[in-house]
């Protein structure tokens, strides 16, 4: 399992097109991917699960990733997550 903590820096947080930009980027890979936030574990494959965690900009999340392309798995999301998720 490998992990990385990041500041989720989109004005509007992670609402639907982010949630959903991030969910569809993760679903190729094999790893299983979660976004922990305020301790709780969310799945990152998951649009409604990503919304239902209520992140705002500003927040500190952990993005876990296990499985046999966790690494490729966690830069794609620690990128996307650094780049504003589309917004």
């Amino acid at each position: 399992m490998v992990s990385e903590k990041v500041t989720v820096v989109n004005a509007e947080g992670m609402h639907m097109r982010p949630a959903s930009l991030l969910s569809q980027t993760l679903t190729p890979f094999t790893a299983d991917v979660k976004v922990v936030f305020n301790g709780t574990e969310f799945d990152a494959k998951s649009v409604m699960m990503l919304m239902s965690a209520c992140i705002k900009c500003g927040a500190e999340i952990e993005i876990k990733a296990d499985g046999p392309d966790e690494k490729e798995a966690l830069a794609k999301a620690v990128d996307l997550v650094k780049s504003g998720l589309g917004d």
